[in-house]
């Protein structure tokens, strides 16, 4: 494998993102969304995902979501960004979060 430690990998995903626009590229793109570490790469990230589900990962792509602006009366606070990965399967692949194996 690669130089990536085996305890960084299993800290690299932080939770699977699930909305509409994940379940519609899931069905699409053959792509899972998930939450992240944000100073996780593209590297870890697939080698992460290859280790703890057994399936070949495509490609990767990262997105830094910033954290929404929020207020109490006059104070004005911004909660904290985080990163979403999209992760592309190669075809036949699947993750299946809901049943067993």
């Amino acid at each position: 494998m690669s130089a990536v430690s085996q305890e960084r990998l299993l800290q690299v995903l932080l939770a699977p993102q699930v909305s509409e626009k994940a379940t519609y590229v899931a069905d699409k793109n053959d792509q899972v969304v998930f939450k992240v570490v944000s100073d996780a790469t593209k590297p870890e990230v697939k080698a992460a995902v290859e280790t703890l589900f057994k399936v070949e990962v495509e490609s990767v792509q990262v997105l830094n979501v910033k954290g929404k602006e929020k207020r109490t009366g006059r104070f004005i606070g911004r909660r904290k960004g985080w990163k979403k990965a999209f992760v592309s399967l190669k075809p036949g692949q699947e993750i299946n979060f809901a049943g067993g194996e």
